[in-house]
């Protein structure tokens, strides 16, 4: 499988981690996007998976953004990006 073809299921993982912590904090969209820095718009479409809707691009957030994110949701970046990781490990085996 090809980097590019890697990077929807990983902007998957990765949104699916988000909501899972946004649903564990009880945060709304709008309150985690501004504690973030970022706009809400930003946030909805990272837990979409995208970066742009008309596109249909996978998300790709800076660093800077995840590191923002863990600290609102008050867990390590590690933890953040843990499932993303085994997510895309596993999708690597299956193609080998």
């Amino acid at each position: 499988m090809t980097e590019e073809a890697l990077d929807p299921v990983i902007a998957r993982a990765l949104a699916a981690t988000l909501r899972a912590l946004r649903a564990e904090t009880g945060l709304s969209q709008e309150e985690v996007a501004h504690a973030a820095g970022i706009t809400r718009n930003h946030y909805q479409l990272l837990e979409s998976g995208l970066s742009d809707r008309a596109k249909g691009s996978p998300a790709n957030p800076r660093l800077s953004t995840l590191i923002d994110l863990s600290d609102v949701f008050g867990t390590p970046l590690s933890q953040l990006v843990e499932a993303v990781v085994a997510e895309e490990s596993l999708i690597r085996r299956r193609a080998t």
